[in-house]
């Protein structure tokens, strides 16, 4: 027989466990509080090398002797800032790239002011992105650059690849909305033309708010975005990390920015309602934005559990482009885990890092799809043997040294190397320090000219 004074007990000091652990909890409020903040966000070294309007071109440090030849440039959303592809140091894609070799270049958009209203998905296109690879271009003597574009930024990406592809070495897309055939989910049924003017929207506020947008995103899913991650903090108050990673998280969430008018209108109708890319329908005025150039090879990265750019949003694209290198990496995160997770990080990004590495060496040929096993895209010093060329020995030019055209030797010229001889005599950490070039590229240059004095 049940004890009513056992039962009463038991509910006693279960209620008394819950005032002891509130209490405990709200004993670590304070710190928390403190933590949420305190935390540092985008804190890989960059420099800013570009900038026109509200638009910044950001150059991250090397973290590695060697760089592979083809530089890759990160295009983000128009929506939110971009520092949520470097988050936090062990969590950063950013860092990831550059730990692995590459030179990488990132576009930070700003913020539209009013006077903004009117730029078009053709001024964010076919001006700043073009001006943008042309900065990289220069800066990096190679003819054609890699493009990264995650989320609204790698549909932006595969239009420049589509109008410049002689500029576009490798096209790499993260959660690209590109296909919406009923298969863009509910961005793409709330955005349905039956029900949704976006007209309105730019119409009573000029540009679109970031309140607005960030609103429509939070109740796509209403129960995890103002319920359970709450409730999750609240279990979790007394771990420092997983404090520091929400207070991240959180700040990135509210620090959204504005969209200009025109092109939240463009990309609305046009890609969305009208499937015009897809569909091989774009045009910019009276440029085709024609999907047949992309024949460049092409990598797709999409998350199974996306719920703002379905996989079905991305992957079809694949067979409507031309290129015969084509590959699409599944993860099994959603939207922002491909760029914040410890797993993506972990099983996803090694093997996008190798997919660039097998296709970014100067002695690739895109023709021929990627690189073999042994050759590994980065620069190497030549040998004694290599260097000597007959036909340049007497060519006291910097361009007569193998690897170095017109942009670098005007690189060089401007830190006072004018000429083989002086090359020769250059200090390589004085060099690097005035041309931003990589140390080990300097050093074969100096050991080439050294060698044609011999």
């Amino acid at each position: 027989m049940m004890n009513p004074y056992a039962n009463m007990l038991d509910l006693q000091r279960e209620t008394w466990e819950r005032a002891a652990e509130m209490t405990n909890k709200l004993a670590a409020a304070p710190e928390a509080n403190k933590k949420t903040a305190a935390v540092e966000v985008g804190t890989t070294p960059h420099e800013v090398v570009y900038e026109e309007n509200k638009l910044q071109l950001k150059h991250y440090e090397s973290l590695t002797d060697e760089q592979h030849d083809v530089p890759i440039l990160i295009t983000y959303a128009l929506i939110n800032k971009p520092y949520i592809l470097d988050l936090q140091p062990d969590r950063s894609v950013v860092r990831t790239l550059l730990e692995n070799g590459f030179d990488v270049y990132l576009i930070d958009w700003g913020e539209p002011s009013v006077l903004d209203r009117s730029l078009g998905l053709e001024d964010y296109v076919d001006r700043y992105i073009d001006n943008c690879v042309d900065v990289v271009r220069e800066r990096s003597g190679q003819p054609s650059i890699n493009l990264l574009g995650y989320c609204m930024g790698g549909t932006m990406s595969t239009m420049y690849a589509a109008l410049y592809p002689q500029k576009v070495r490798n096209l790499g897309l993260m959660a690209a909305g590109l296909c919406f055939e009923g298969t863009g989910g509910i961005l793409e049924q709330w955005g349905d033309d039956e029900y949704f003017d976006p007209e309105t929207i730019t119409e009573t506020f000029g540009n679109v708010p970031a309140e607005f947008l960030d609103t429509g995103f939070a109740l796509m899913d209403p129960v995890q975005n103002y319920v359970s991650k709450y409730v999750r903090f609240y279990e979790n108050m007394d771990d420092p990390d997983f404090v520091e990673n929400f207070a991240r998280m959180e700040q990135w969430l509210d620090d959204g920015i504005d969209v200009s008018g025109t092109a939240y209108v463009e990309f609305l109708e046009a890609i969305y309602q009208e499937n015009s890319l897809c569909n091989n329908e774009l045009y910019f005025g009276d440029r085709h934005v024609d999907i047949e150039n992309v024949e460049m090879p092409v990598l797709q990265i999409v998350a199974e559990y996306d719920h703002l750019i379905p996989p079905q949003a991305s992957k079809p694209f694949n067979d409507c482009v031309p290129s015969d290198d084509t590959t699409t990496i599944e993860a099994s995160t959603g939207h922002i885990g491909l760029s914040v997770s410890s797993r993506s990080h972990a099983e996803l990004w090694p093997s996008v890092c190798e997919w660039f590495k097998q296709r970014s060496g100067v002695d690739a040929d895109p023709d021929e799809g990627p690189l073999d096993a042994e050759t590994d895209g980065t620069t190497e010093t030549d040998t004694d043997e290599d260097l000597r060329n007959p036909e340049t020995d007497n060519d006291s030019s910097l361009e007569s040294i193998s690897g170095i055209g017109p942009a670098y030797a005007d690189r060089l010229q401007e830190a006072g190397v004018t000429d083989v001889n002086a090359l020769a005599a250059a200090d390589v950490d004085r060099l690097a320090a005035e041309t931003d070039l990589p140390t080990s590229r300097l050093d074969s240059w100096i050991e080439a000219a050294a060698v044609r004095q011999e």
